[in-house]
């Protein structure tokens, strides 16, 4: 019998918290009752787990439900923009600039980084820049109270009762204390936002404090989001993401995430540089990325693009991240395309769109307006089923056709 089992059947507690942590559903949540009845469940499960009863002593004047916090996560609209407006918006000259300047300041612990975990600085200090602008953007919610807030929805009360188990687990191994748990409204904690489950599983004390302190800690931000890149897939020294140049003889339908040629086929089928030259001769496999379709941007994106899809669903913010950190790297501006792409769906076109693709028999994960990868591959099967060209971009015209139902 391991320890951990001799002290929970020596927990006067212990017996109630198997009853209630047997009894609750899968879903236990709002549907369930009042929120003091799921809130005594959650306690007794948590001592259930191991969880000391001074951490959830120490969580308690958290442990409480606000509904403002239910609403934004209904509410999300942040990522329903194009990619040039959402990058332009995120990437002002000062975060180029500040990126840079903190790469200089930090380098040692970079260079330590790299060297143990293959990640470049550019990489981290463009999720660093973006997630909290290097630190003053961590958030001002309290980060117990809004998992709390989660957990008790119904929606998606598994997975955030989960970072709600892991947020006490920080206070019990001494990280954080809970009254400096401060993050986002969705309960990520840190200066590259970390929600909790991830801070258990990858922060790193990097510092050599004793200590995982992402919210205060450079050190331990820069070794724990290499650490976390990792755990995402990254490949040491191989490349995330290029601009390249695509010629409008392009056989538009190997445009997909999902589709990988060498970079000679892209090559051979006139895909170049920016400014023309030859494509580097790398013995890699890649995509072709057109976030706005056939006339916008086009990049060459590599296996690593992948922990950025991990790291966050939404392509417009992958693709941002990756492109920041190719600007920190050395690369200049991207090339805007040619052409004016398409104006972006409004968020209830997006729906439209999503419900008239759902009748037409593709997964596209509900009809939320949120035009994720799943709905931008239905959109090129039903582009290539309509004969338009099959860039993935989801248009007004291709709505037209779909709901004219040709």
């Amino acid at each position: 019998m391991s320890e951990i089992s001799k002290h929970l059947r020596a927990t006067p507690a212990f017996a109630a918290a198997l009853f209630f942590a047997t009894a609750a559903s899968a879903a236990d949540c709002r549907t369930n009752g009042t929120f003091e009845a799921w809130l005594a469940r959650f306690k007794a499960e948590a001592v259930a787990q191991g969880i000391v009863k001074s951490a959830i002593d120490a969580a308690s004047p958290y442990l409480v439900y606000d509904q403002r916090i239910v609403n934004m996560d209904r509410g999300q609209r942040f990522f329903a923009q194009s990619f040039l407006d959402f990058s332009s918006k995120m990437l002002p000259a000062y975060r180029l600039q500040q990126g840079a300047a903190e790469i200089r300041k930090y380098q040692a612990v970079f260079d330590r980084a790299e060297k143990q975990f293959g990640v470049p600085a550019a990489v981290i200090t463009a999720f660093w820049g973006l997630e909290s602008d290097f630190g003053p953007g961590q958030g001002k919610d309290q980060a117990i109270k809004s998992l709390t807030s989660l957990a008790y929805d119904c929606r998606r009360s598994d997975m955030f009762r989960g970072h709600l188990f892991d947020a006490l687990r920080l206070i019990q191994r001494g990280d954080l204390a809970a009254s400096e748990m401060i993050g986002s409204w969705a309960g990520e904690l840190g200066q590259t936002q970390m929600m909790p489950s991830e801070y258990i599983k990858y922060a790193i004390d990097y510092d050599g404090d004793g200590k995982r302190n992402l919210i205060r800690s450079v050190p331990d931000v820069i070794g724990s989001t290499a650490n976390y890149l990792v755990s995402l897939g990254w490949k040491r020294g191989e490349p995330w993401l290029r601009d390249v140049r695509v010629p409008a003889s392009m056989p538009w339908d190997q445009a997909d995430l999902a589709i990988q040629h060498p970079v000679s086929k892209w090559a051979g089928w006139g895909v170049t540089l920016p400014d023309g030259r030859p494509l580097p001769n790398e013995n890699l496999n890649a995509s072709l990325l057109l976030p706005m379709g056939r006339f916008g941007p086009s990049f060459l994106v590599y296996d690593n693009f992948q922990a950025y899809l991990k790291w966050n669903a939404s392509l417009v913010y992958a693709t941002t991240a990756a492109y920041y950190a190719t600007r920190l790297a050395g690369a200049p501006p991207m090339s805007r395309g040619i052409g004016t792409p398409p104006p972006p769906l409004t968020v209830e076109q997006a729906k439209e769109l999503q419900q008239l693709l759902t009748r037409a028999g593709y997964d596209v994960g509900g009809a939320d307006g949120k035009l994720g990868l799943s709905s931008r591959q239905a959109t090129r099967a039903m582009q290539v089923k309509l004969g338009l060209p099959a860039d993935s971009y989801p248009t007004v015209e291709l709505l037209a056709r779909l709901r004219a139902g040709r």
